[in-house]
C-alpha cells in the first residue's frame, strides 16, 4: 500500500499545487475539510483514480467507504484491486 499512498500524495500535491512546505497537508489530513479538493477537483480525482488503478469508482464506494484523505483512498484502491 506504501507505494499507491506515495503516487497518490505526489499526484494530489501535484494537481492541487500543494506546497512541499505546507505543514496541515499530510496522508490522514481532511482533504475537503481543510480545503484542498472541492467537488470539481473529487470529480477530477476519481477519474485519476480509475484510469491509473485500473479500477470503477461506484456511487455505492463513494457512500460506503470514507475517502476523505489520502491514506483512506489508498487502502479503497488497494481493496479494489484485491491487493
Amino acid at each position: 500500500m506504501q507505494d499507491v499512498l506515495e503516487q497518490l500524495e505526489a499526484h494530489i500535491r501535484s494537481r492541487y499545487e500543494i506546497e512541499d512546505d505546507d505543514e496541515d497537508f499530510t496522508v490522514d489530513v481532511h482533504l475537503f475539510d481543510y480545503g484542498y479538493i472541492d467537488s470539481f477537483g473529487a470529480t477530477a480525482l476519481i477519474a485519476h483514480i480509475e484510469q491509473t488503478y485500473g479500477i470503477q469508482v461506484t456511487n455505492q464506494d463513494l457512500m460506503m467507504y470514507p475517502l476523505n484523505t489520502v491514506r483512506e483512498i489508498a487502502a479503497f484502491i488497494q481493496n479494489k484491486k484485491g491487493n
